[in-house]
């Protein structure tokens, strides 16, 4: 389930000095994630939220490694440093950086149940209280009436994107890593909400991370038990349309999602083949893609056993 933030200069400035002194640009890297993974794409829009030159070092290193490995070893101590700067409150900004920071290396990285389940709950924290400190009438949404619900989602505007971004993102994830809690699954409304506003303001955000998830969101359940496969479909078309096909996370989670769910094995070869024989080289999306090709591989090995 992915992430993102817009540019917080002045609110993540303490943060760069403290990580400046600390760290060199190979020994901070951070990757962001996909939905279950969803959360593996926005990585771009929040390591450039750290400040200064420093920004740069962390994009390039992240978004244009080909080593996950890499990052994987190398983030905890920088997902330690986030966390340490809110210890004692946070900015709404610094607050959606952590959440996203904290589900991004959950989804993609983390496989213990358990662990993952842990991540996600502090990530949906992050976003909620960053949710509720920099967005109008924001402080209740998970208890609020549903009709109240709709009613403030639809006061959403478009410069209030990146944070309502990172909630319906990090509450997405909380779910995905409750998938056994009913409580849980039935906020899925909410976010399904959220994340068509989102797209609705602009569809573009995030590589075309609104249609992605919405894709996902479609397609969990077969359309007997109310899933809408088609519609899904057309979203997971629309992001890979918006990123020219170069984020290649669309298309593993196009054959994952929809082609398994209605057994077109035809369609989930081809798209995944098509994974494989992509350049993984774009900018801000070359870790990305390549840890979509990994998945792409995975999921072709066992489709003589799923198909």
């Amino acid at each position: 389930m992915f992430v993102g933030l817009s540019s917080l200069r002045s609110t993540t400035g303490k943060l760069a000095k403290s990580v400046r002194g600390l760290c060199s640009r190979r020994q901070i890297t951070l990757v962001l994630a996909g939905m279950s993974m969803l959360i593996l794409s926005g990585c771009q829009t929040v390591i450039g939220t750290v400040a200064g030159g420093l920004a740069s070092d962390l994009s390039d290193a992240i978004l244009n490694s080909t080593d996950p490995e890499l990052v994987r070893e190398a983030a905890p101590a920088y997902l330690l440093l986030v966390d340490s700067q809110l210890s004692e409150g946070g900015s709404p900004e610094l607050l959606g950086q952590a959440a996203s920071l904290n589900g991004a290396y959950s989804a993609a990285f983390v496989s213990d149940p358990e662990r993952a389940r842990k991540f996600a709950e502090k990530a949906l924290a992050y976003a909620e209280r960053s949710a509720c400190g920099g967005l109008k009438n924001a402080c209740d949404l998970r208890s609020r009436d549903f009709a109240l619900f709709e009613e403030w989602v639809a006061t959403i505007e478009l410069k209030h994107v990146p944070m309502a971004y990172v909630l319906a993102t990090s509450w997405a994830g909380y779910i995905q890593a409750n998938a056994d809690d009913w409580a849980a699954i039935a906020e899925l409304a909410r976010v399904k909400v959220l994340m068509a506003r989102v797209a609705e303001l602009d569809e573009t955000y995030d590589n075309g991370g609104p249609h992605l998830y919405q894709g996902v969101f479609e397609t969990l359940l077969p359309p007997a038990m109310g899933g809408r496969p088609q519609k899904g479909r057309e979203h997971f078309e629309r992001a890979i349309a918006i990123s020219d096909g170069r984020h290649l996370i669309a298309k593993v989670y196009f054959a994952r999602q929809y082609a398994r769910l209605v057994f077109d094995r035809e369609l989930h070869d081809e798209l995944l083949n098509e994974v494989l024989s992509a350049d993984v080289n774009a900018p801000d999306l070359t870790l990305t893609n390549t840890i979509a090709q990994q998945q792409a591989r995975e999921l072709l090995e066992t489709a003589d056993e799923y198909f």
